[in-house]
């Protein structure tokens, strides 16, 4: 049989519901990927999550996030928010070491008033609250309520249109970067995503440890929409966080902001996530509506990689039913795909590679190719040949499982591990078995086969077409 659903699937796992049995439902329901959210996970909670998904699957991928540069409001006095009413004002003011209360709003970041001009909008809590700032003194603002409300603590503050130089990495998120290493984890998502110097502060981090893990950029705020070219040149893919960003930028420009950094990924070769609020209502309900439906479709139709699930899996009352929801739409969705077989790739490193790729999803509209195969050693090949969004299925065989998790988020690729092989005849010949075992391919179907020959860190340098029996069969050329 061949693979049903190519988009993947990422899944928010809290350590309230981590068990292994949990884990495996969900994977055997079609997720793909594992994330931590570090903000609400301690580093000992985030092992057990862990331990257990690598029990389950060696397959599954785990993503951590990083908190990044966010600004919050400080702990409440007693625990107690702040109610206001409209047209009531209340005083923000820069210390880190008090509480909130009703005679004045603390931060975490020391230098909140000093960057907020008057005029500036407050968002608190995801926009929930909103205040405008009509006074500013020395190391304070005075804002004024636009709504009834109530200021809790730590929650989010947004100031769209104002740049801060909040730090890219807090003590945490160093301390968290380092567990990441420590554990071998596949992929971080950075929070908060401005410019390449916030990634560059990991991966200074992460080649210190000559760690291989990949940077995932989240992209929630102006900064990084503008900076999304330089962006890309520093990450290993892209999350298109639309909570904080529908805070930051106008909601109406948020599908088009989507659209566009979805097309850019695709073009540069680029993972994109698509996240937050995919299936928001079933976290209490256990059907999705129909609006819900439809925004996963579009993802899908306008190329992401990946969904992700958050509150839904993280807390919801119906996790399993969340998961199945994405996989029936994804399938559902996926037979109107057309390969792109015009989509012309940017910054391509490796044109031998990347030209072989191009003809074999191109020889699909001439041949009934009903599979491709790729040998791999970095991921490399398979981020090439995902691009072109094949219609038919796409297997890679990979010398390393740690690649093979990292293509878990790669539209329309299923990896398997496989030994080491330098030899191109006994790679074509072992990879067509492996799939035959797998019962993914017959031997009277027509596939498709990319590897490179002469080394395992050589590019792709052959393509063969045949049917699957003969290219089972090692011969020499």
């Amino acid at each position: 049989m061949s693979v049903e659903k190519k988009t993947k699937i990422i899944c928010t796992i809290s350590d309230r519901n981590c068990s292994k049995e949990f884990i495996e439902t969900l994977y055997k329901e079609g997720m793909n990927v594992v994330r931590i959210n570090s903000a609400h996970a301690t580093p000992e909670a985030a092992l057990e999550i862990v331990k257990n998904c690598r029990e389950v699957s060696d397959k599954i991928a785990i993503l951590i996030d990083t908190k990044g540069p966010e600004i919050r409001t400080a702990p409440a006095v007693n625990g107690v928010g702040i109610k206001l009413k409209k047209g009531d004002s209340v005083q923000f003011i820069d210390d880190t070491t008090k509480e909130s209360s009703r005679s004045g709003i603390y931060t975490n970041y020391r230098n909140f008033t000093k960057e907020i001009p008057v005029g500036a909008q407050i968002l608190i809590d995801d926009g929930e609250f909103t205040l405008t700032v009509v006074e500013k003194g020395e190391g304070t603002v005075r804002a004024v309520a636009q709504n009834d409300g109530e200021i809790e603590g730590r929650k989010s503050i947004n100031i769209p249109g104002v740049s801060t130089n909040l730090p890219s990495l807090s003590k945490k998120d160093r301390q968290y970067i380092l567990w990441a290493i420590e554990n071998k984890i596949e992929f971080i998502a950075h929070s908060f995503v401005r410019n390449k110097r916030d990634l560059i502060a990991i991966q200074k981090i992460l080649d210190s440890h000559n760690s291989p893990i990949k940077l995932i950029a989240k992209i929630e705020n102006s900064q990084g929409v503008e900076n999304i070219d330089t962006i890309l040149t520093h990450c290993y893919g892209v999350m298109i966080a639309r909570g904080d960003l529908g805070v930051e930028i106008e909601y109406e420009k948020i599908p088009l902001i989507q659209r566009e950094i979805t097309h850019k990924c695709q073009e540069r070769k680029k993972p994109v996530i698509i996240a937050t609020q995919m299936l928001h209502s079933m976290i209490e309900h256990p059907r999705p509506t129909r609006a819900e439906v439809t925004d996963v479709a579009n993802a899908i139709y306008q190329g992401t990689d990946a969904v992700m699930l958050s509150g839904e899996t993280a807390n919801g009352k119906y996790p399993v039913e969340a998961v199945k929801s994405l996989y029936r739409i994804a399938v559902e969705t996926e037979k109107k795909l057309q390969p792109c077989y015009d989509i012309e790739l940017q910054n391509v490193t490796h044109p031998i590679a990347a030209v072989l790729s191009r003809q074999l999803v191109n020889a699909t509209k001439d041949i009934n190719i009903e599979a491709i195969v790729f040998s791999s050693n970095t991921g490399r090949n398979g981020r090439y040949l995902s691009a072109f969004r094949p219609a038919v299925p796409i297997y890679a065989i990979c010398y390393k499982k740690r690649v093979m998790r990292e293509l878990a988020l790669s539209f329309g690729i299923e990896a398997f591990y496989m030994e080491p092989i330098s030899s191109k005849d006994a790679f074509v010949s072992n990879s067509i078995k492996k799939l035959f075992e797998e019962n993914l391919i017959k031997g009277e179907q027509i596939v498709g086969v990319l590897g490179g020959s002469f080394g395992l860190d050589k590019e792709a340098s052959f393509l063969e077409i045949s049917s699957a029996n003969l290219l089972a069969v090692s011969t020499k050329l």
